[in-house]
């Protein structure tokens, strides 16, 4: 008997999706952190702010308009940027069996949206967001009709989600050289064949070594081999486990190929490898370079976007150092890296991945020591440096000489009015207000000099310490953080200009602020006062002292 076609229709062996609860988050100073480990598949929905999202050990950066669907029992954790709170909505994903399918004994697809064990992230699906949005503000439906929308819109969601994965498995499908390389930067530990690379590529195995060479000057072989042979100089540099340790962990079967292999590419044994004859040095970004020719090694090659913070006073000046414009593609990088025989890399994973590189295409070139910007301050940069290149002993001589400057500053500082008073700095953008906390300028006002910040202030700096950067406020919060003395400096625009800080300057909340009406503020000058490193911050402390101490 044939069955009716509705009938058939009717038995689907896909299963039913619910929407079991949606929260509108925030993050705050108070709770910078979001632990996530639901039950539930959960959809997060950036509407606002920066971050980022961590499970395992992948690291997703987040932004307005960013969506990643998070499996179901998954433990993750969700960082706001300081500077830029996250405002996200958290959608929890259910699926059910269609009751037909139930009493048939159908056998039932699996959900691709809600029963995935993979993260998708998306970085910017403004139209989820907004749909999520529009669930969340109707989450309690006055009436039947709304009711029926919120469906429609939560399957749209479903709908936009699955097409995203099906669009993203096709171009991750589309062979390209591309793809094989970015393949073997990922995977250059484990084993791996030129024919599996060719496959890859689309190409045939004696047509993709050709190919191979043209895009990056190396045979697959010289570019796996020094992929490892870099990646094992960082964990020499780390003092990360034995030879043989190491060498299981590249992708070699034992030390003694390690060695045979190390020796190729620098000319001597894995325990002959000596840090403290590095000449040829590359950093991402500036400050990194300030720590490195205060220790006395000039970088061959700083990678940034402006050297405006490149203070070398009582150093000497750079005599070859060459800068590579952070907006320059990773091709371009790279390239100009080899050119420059650079034999180390140093940088923040947060400076990489801000200019679209990593450490898988860097480390073809060079091996590279990540040291986090925001995990440290500017003294714990400077050890951590000297510690890689084997020069602790010169920075330590030269953190004790700033201590006693330091103790020196505070006692005359101590003595002066400034020392009964709340500070607060106020640092005026063109898109933003913010009152700083534990670095820059307030490294030296409240840690260096011990002077009181606004009460708001001093929580965050108590339970983040150097990590705590700054908290971005609204003009009609100025009175909340303004203290008996206020330290103003303002970033002018792309052109120049300061303007938009009249929009502070002549606001009635600006000019009620006590701090204004008593005279008791001070103009300070960005390129003073906000580079973050030791030289720097041993002329901010000298200024300081003048600045608190004079009539």
């Amino acid at each position: 008997m044939k069955k009716n076609v509705d009938s058939e229709w009717a038995e689907s062996h896909f299963p039913l999706y619910t929407a079991e609860s949606i929260d509108s988050i925030y993050s705050t100073t108070n709770r910078p952190m979001y632990e996530i480990n639901e039950s539930l598949t959960v959809l997060i929905a950036i509407v606002s702010g920066k971050g980022s999202l961590r499970i395992k050990d992948q690291l997703y950066e987040l932004m307005e308009g960013s969506v990643i669907l998070v499996p179901a029992n998954t433990e993750a954790v969700l960082s706001a940027n300081m500077m830029h709170p996250l405002h996200m909505y958290k959608l929890a994903i259910n699926t059910r069996k269609q009751a037909n399918s139930q009493s048939s004994g159908t056998m039932m697809r699996k959900s691709e949206a809600a029963s995935n064990s993979s993260v998708h992230f998306f970085p910017n699906e403004p139209a989820i967001t907004a749909s999520v949005e529009e669930l969340y503000i109707h989450r309690l439906p006055g009436n039947e009709i709304r009711h029926v929308q919120n469906q429609i819109v939560f399957h749209q969601i479903i709908l936009q989600l699955l097409e995203g994965q099906e669009a993203k498995f096709a171009s991750s499908e589309k062979p390209s050289m591309e793809r094989s390389i970015t393949y073997l930067e990922s995977h250059f530990s484990e084993k791996i064949t030129r024919e599996q690379l060719a496959e890859i590529a689309g190409v045939s195995r004696s047509h993709y070594s050709i190919l191979f060479k043209q895009l990056t000057g190396f045979s697959p072989s010289d570019y796996l081999s020094r992929l490892r042979v870099h990646r094992a100089k960082e964990l020499l540099i780390c003092g990360s486990g034995t030879l043989r340790e190491i060498a299981l962990k590249v992708g070699y079967k034992d030390e003694f190929y390690l060695s045979r292999r190390f020796k190729q590419e620098t000319g001597a044994a894995p325990s002959a490898y000596n840090r403290g004859t590095f000449k040829r040095v590359a950093v991402l970004l500036t400050p990194y370079a300030s720590h490195l020719l205060l220790l006395g090694l000039e970088p061959a090659v700083i990678i940034s976007d402006s050297s405006e913070y490149l203070n070398t006073s009582g150093l000497q000046s750079p005599q070859t150092m060459m800068f590579i414009n952070a907006d320059c593609s990773a091709e371009q990088v790279i390239s100009l890296l080899l050119e420059n025989n650079i034999e180390l890399i140093i940088a923040a994973k947060q400076h990489l991945d801000e200019y679209g590189l990593n450490a898988e295409q860097l480390r073809a070139v060079a091996p590279i020591v990540e040291i986090s910007w925001m995990e440290f301050g500017w003294k714990e940069h400077l050890r951590l440096i000297a510690q890689v290149i084997q020069r602790r002993d010169k920075a330590e001589q030269w953190l004790t000489e700033y201590q006693r400057e330091e103790q020196l500053a505070r006692s005359l500082v101590q003595q002066s009015r400034a020392a009964q008073e709340i500070i607060t700095i106020l640092v005026i953008k063109p898109e933003h207000l913010l009152v700083y906390g534990a670095r820059n300028v307030g490294c030296v006002v409240y840690q260096s000099l011990g002077l009181q910040p606004p009460a708001r202030i001093k929580e965050d700096m108590d339970k983040l310490g150097d990590k705590f950067h700054s908290i971005p406020i609204k003009i009609s919060e100025l009175a909340q953080y303004a203290g008996d003395r206020i330290l103003v400096i303002v970033f002018p625009d792309a052109k120049g200009s300061t303007a938009h800080s009249d929009v502070i300057f002549k606001s009635n909340y600006w000019s009620q602020l006590p701090a204004v009406q008593q005279g008791n503020v001070h103009l300070l000058s960005h390129d003073e006062w906000i580079p973050y490193n030791p030289v720097s911050i041993r002329l901010q402390l000298q200024r300081a002292v003048s600045l608190f101490t004079s009539n």
